[in-house]
C-alpha cells in the first residue's frame, strides 16, 4: 500500500496554545489524499508576543521537510528562506508583507500570500481614536489633571482642539482600512480628500470623497492627515520632512500603516516648528524602540513640556482585538489550505506588487 503524501506546515511564532482550529480547517472539504503535519515552532515567546528567536533554531529535519510557513512577525530574507529547501507557500498572518523577500521567494518558486480581510475595523477605529483623543484635547486635559499640581477645573487652550464638522480629513492610501477610516471621518461631518494614484477613476464619486492628484495637496489642505498606504519601495519615506513642513497650523498626523513611511525626524521638526499640532503614531521607523531612542521618543518618554498632550504612541497594536486575533488565525489557516493543499490562488501576492 502506497503511503500518503505528507505536507508539513509550520507556524513560526507560536501564536496560539493549541492546533484545533488549524487542523479542522486543513481537514475540511475539498478532501485530498494527504496527511497534514502542523507544527508550532514557538519562536515568538508567549502567544507569539515575546522576544523573537532566530529561525536557525528550527530542527534541520523539520525545516527541510517544511512545505508551508505561517509567519506574523519574523523577517524572511535569503538566509532564512534557504533553510527551507522544500518550501512551497508562505502565508503572512496579516496585511503587510514588507518583511518577506518576495523577489527571492519567487526565484525559489515559493508562493506568497497575505491575509487582507482581518482587522479593518480595529485599525480604522484605532486611527479614529488617536485622531479624536488629540483633536478633542482629551490627552492634554488628562495630563494636566493628573499632574503633581493639577490644573484648574477649566479648559486648556490648545491649537489641537477644534470642531470636526467642516474640517478636512486627508487620507493617503484609500484601500480597505483607508476607506473605513475615511467613512468614520465623514460620519463626523468632515470633508474627506484622498491621494491614491493606483485607484481607478470614479472611486471618489461612489464614496462622496474628493480625490486629489498631488500628494502635496494632502499636506497643504488637510486639518488631519491619516496614513494608510502599504510599505513599498515607492512609499518608504513618503511622508518626508519637506512635506510635513507644508502643513497648516493646528494639523494632526495619524499613522497606523507602517512606520517607515513617515519620517520621525520630520514629525519632530514640524512639531517644533509649531504647525504640526499633534501626532498619533501606532507604528515607528524602528520597532521595537531601540536604545537610545530617537530624540522625539526620548522627549516623549521624558514628558518634556513642549510635547504635553501633543504626541500619542501605541505599540503597533491598532490591529488587535480578541475578534481580530481570531480572524487572523482562521483566515491564515484557510489561505494556507486554499493555496498549498487545494491549489487555489487565494490572497496571492505578486513579487512585483507595490
Amino acid at each position: 500500500m502506497t503511503a500518503k503524501k505528507v505536507l508539513t506546515i509550520i507556524e513560526l511564532e507560536g501564536m496560539h496554545l493549541d492546533d484545533v482550529v488549524e487542523k479542522k480547517i486543513f481537514a475540511s472539504a475539498p478532501f485530498h489524499d494527504y496527511e497534514i503535519e502542523f507544527v508550532r515552532v514557538n519562536l515568538g515567546g508567549i502567544n507569539g508576543t515575546g522576544e523573537m528567536k532566530p529561525l536557525t533554531l528550527i530542527p534541520k529535519d523539520l525545516a527541510e521537510r517544511t512545505n508551508g510557513i505561517m509567519v506574523l512577525r519574523h523577517y524572511m530574507a535569503k538566509a532564512e528562506i534557504d533553510l527551507f529547501p522544500n518550501l512551497k507557500v508562505v502565508v503572512r498572518c496579516g496585511v503587510g508583507y514588507d518583511r518577506l523577500d518576495r523577489k527571492y521567494l519567487a526565484e525559489k518558486g515559493v508562493t506568497v500570500c497575505n491575509v487582507p480581510d482581518y482587522g479593518t475595523e480595529e485599525i480604522a477605529d484605532h486611527s479614529t481614536a488617536l485622531h479624536l483623543s488629540l483633536r478633542r484635547g482629551i490627552v492634554v486635559h488628562h495630563e494636566r489633571q493628573r499632574a503633581a499640581s493639577p490644573a484648574g477645573w477649566a479648559v486648556v487652550e490648545s491649537p489641537l482642539v477644534s470642531r470636526l464638522r467642516g474640517a478636512t480629513f486627508g487620507v493617503i492610501g484609500l484601500g480597505r482600512i483607508g476607506t473605513a477610516t475615511a467613512l468614520r471621518a465623514k460620519a463626523f461631518g468632515m470633508h474627506v480628500i484622498f491621494y491614491d494614484p493606483y485607484l481607478p477613476n470614479g472611486v471618489d464619486k461612489s464614496l462622496g470623497f474628493e480625490r486629489v492628484r498631488k500628494l502635496e495637496d494632502i499636506f497643504t489642505r488637510s486639518n488631519t492627515i491619516s496614513v494608510h498606504c502599504p510599505l513599498t519601495s515607492e512609499t518608504r519615506g513618503l511622508v518626508s520632512t519637506e512635506l510635513l513642513a507644508l502643513v497648516n497650523p493646528g494639523t494632526i498626523l495619524v499613522n497606523t500603516a507602517r512606520g517607515e513611511i513617515v519620517s520621525l525626524s520630520g514629525v519632530e521638526a514640524a512639531m517644533k516648528q509649531g504647525n504640526l499640532a499633534g501626532a498619533g503614531l501606532d507604528v515607528l521607523e524602528v520597532e521595537p524602540i531601540p536604545e537610545p531612542p530617537h530624540p522625539l521618543l526620548a522627549a516623549y518618554r521624558a514628558k518634556e513640556q513642549w510635547l504635553e498632550g501633543r504626541l500619542l504612541i501605541t505599540p503597533h497594536s491598532a490591529f488587535y482585538s480578541p475578534s481580530s486575533y481570531a480572524d487572523i488565525r482562521t483566515n491564515s489557516a484557510q489561505t494556507m489550505k486554499d493555496v498549498l493543499i487545494d491549489g487555489l490562488q487565494s490572497n496571492v501576492i505578486s513579487p512585483l506588487s507595490e
